[in-house]
């Protein structure tokens, strides 16, 4: 299948509308999981992304802690060269080994981020990451022009191809810039959580930055499928039982939820395909990274990478619209 692609900012990427994420596909039992994930069903549905015209996969470090990058490349160990999407990481965060449980540290330091992506590389059975992210801020003291020096000196040594900042403001990625330019940004994106569009997006397009944004679905609450009942059966280790999307702004987010399956029954589609559309709609989104834990979940948004919104769709869903 052939999917629209746009250029990944200044990368020389071209990449689809749509990516695939897989942050759930490193299982339970770990600080921000999803809840249980097989691995056979996750290999799965990797293949049926890529199979279906998904060009880039988004993952972490983190995930899974380390899990999410070994189900990625035993997914696509047996694509050829030609036929392999790009692989999207993550690194800075630090977890227990010993306790699974406890939350990761955000670390910065030099020594920490070269082990780190020498890990991944390790873990994705690569030579080259073709998208290496900061994940976070960290909160060890390490000032932005120290971790961005190691991430621009890894880029040039080759080991990166591009480089990125995740749930990075203005300011930060300001001074980032300074230093070496900021490949992409990636940040959280969609109905429920449009403030990006307020800096962070025009901040990409006067710097020729790309971006792929995360969570369009608002991590499953904008895809129909969700009411209180359906939050309080969510498994103790999914992270989203303590997230106030789903607990003090649940009815709101319910409401915007409501106006997008009215607008995917306007335009025959579904519910998942208009949320992840109406992130792709604003100037400075390159892509959305969209997650499935399914096939069937992934052929509910493919639909988005084609699918225009109006005017009017954009006013019912919620006051803020593309300029």
């Amino acid at each position: 299948m052939e999917l629209r692609t746009t250029e990944l900012g200044t990368t020389g990427m071209q990449i689809t509308r749509v990516g695939f994420g897989s942050w759930a596909l490193g299982g339970g039992d770990w600080a921000s999981s999803w809840g249980p994930q097989d691995d056979v069903d996750s290999v799965r549905t990797v293949r049926h992304a890529v199979d279906a015209g998904v060009n880039w996969i988004d993952t972490a470090a983190v995930y899974g802690l380390g899990h999410s990058e070994e189900i990625v490349a035993r997914a696509l160990k047996d694509y050829a060269s030609a036929d392999r999407p790009f692989v999207f990481t993550k690194g800075g965060l630090a977890w227990d080994p010993d306790d699974r449980r406890a939350g990761s540290r955000k670390i910065g330091d030099a020594a920490t981020l070269r082990r780190q992506v020498d890990e991944s590389l390790s873990r994705l059975g690569v030579d080259r990451i073709d998208l290496y992210f900061m994940h976070w801020p960290p909160a060890d003291g390490t000032p932005i022009e120290e971790y961005w020096a190691t991430l621009v000196d890894l880029r040039t040594s080759g080991k990166l191809r591009a480089i990125g900042l995740s749930n990075h403001g203005p300011e930060e990625l300001s001074r980032a810039e300074h230093i070496g330019h900021v490949d992409v940004i990636q940040p959280p994106f969609s109905a429920i959580d449009p403030t990006a569009a307020e800096a962070v997006l025009p901040w990409c397009v006067e710097h020729r930055t790309g971006s792929v944004v995360y969570s369009p679905m608002g991590s499953g609450l904008l895809t129909g499928r969700f009411s209180r009942a359906r939050v309080d059966s969510l498994p103790e280790d999914d992270w989203r039982r303590r997230s106030s999307a789903f607990t003090t702004h649940l009815d709101a987010n319910l409401a915007t939820a409501a106006a997008v399956r009215e607008v995917a029954e306007r335009h025959a589609t579904t519910s998942a395909a208009v949320a992840v559309a109406w992130t792709l709609g604003f100037a400075g989104v390159s892509a959305a990274i969209v997650g499935a834990r399914t096939p069937a979940q992934v052929d509910d948004w493919l639909a988005a990478a084609d699918l225009a919104l109006t005017d009017q769709d954009y006013a019912r869903i919620s006051d803020r619209r593309p300029l």
